[in-house]
């Protein structure tokens, strides 16, 4: 399903584009396929913006040319994958812990395709995915307080592979929030989450996306969905 959904969001890409390239398992298969239509000649003229040092040291590479975000003055299309997907195209990310750079280029973006499989899919967001909450170290402590009282259970997000807590390509800290009976208002939350003193950006991608390619698997064939906004 990643594969496929890839592949689809590859074929969007004209020659000249600057692109925003994202982060995560199907952004790096939709790298990969970049980098090879690049290396054949089908793509020309490309320039990416990648959304984490991950995405950054693949393309990299891959042999894509690449400039920072102060540096473009557009950025054509961006394409980034999802942890959930609503009906109304609102989405939780972070998963990765790349979310404030991933919302700074989709923002930015012209158009934003958002990759996924079928299990991203919910009805309602944070019923099974946390939502990370990007936080300066020094308030770690005083920002969980603070979700807390917005009725938001906040766990410091934790490293698997070195001793202590994740921390971000900015130097920052990551708590992952729990909000009995998942997400009601995700504009509204996203709004009172970042006016918290202490948070930097937060996983909630509100009005963002322009179109949703789905991957499926019908019986022993993966297929794409594409669902846009408004239809």
């Amino acid at each position: 399903m990643k594969q496929a959904v890839a592949t689809a969001a590859v074929d969007q890409i004209k020659d000249g584009m600057v692109l925003g390239l994202g982060s995560g398992s199907t952004a790096a298969l939709m790298i990969q396929g970049l980098g090879a239509k690049l290396a054949t000649g089908e793509l020309k003229d490309i320039v990416g913006v990648t959304t984490s040092f991950q995405g950054e040291v693949l393309a990299a590479e891959l042999g894509i040319p690449l400039r920072s975000l102060n540096a473009v003055d557009r950025i054509d299309l961006a394409i980034d994958g999802a942890d959930e997907v609503d009906a109304a195209f609102q989405l939780i990310k972070g998963g990765g812990a790349c979310h404030v750079q991933e919302k700074l280029v989709a923002c930015r973006a012209d158009r934003f395709v958002v990759v996924v499989d079928s299990t991203k899919l919910v009805d309602r967001l944070n019923l099974d995915f946390l939502l990370p909450v990007e936080v300066l170290p020094g308030a770690w402590r005083q920002v969980q307080a603070q979700l807390q009282a917005m009725g938001g259970n906040a766990d410091l997000r934790m490293a698997t592979r070195k001793a202590g807590p994740v921390v971000t390509d900015q130097g920052n800290l990551v708590l992952d929030v729990k909000f009995n009976g998942g997400i009601v208002d995700p504009v509204g939350l996203e709004r009172d989450l970042n006016n918290l003193p202490g948070v930097l950006e937060n996983g909630l991608f509100v009005n963002l996306a322009d179109e949703v390619l789905v991957g499926e698997v019908n019986g022993d064939v993966a297929g794409v969905r594409s669902l846009e906004r408004g239809s």
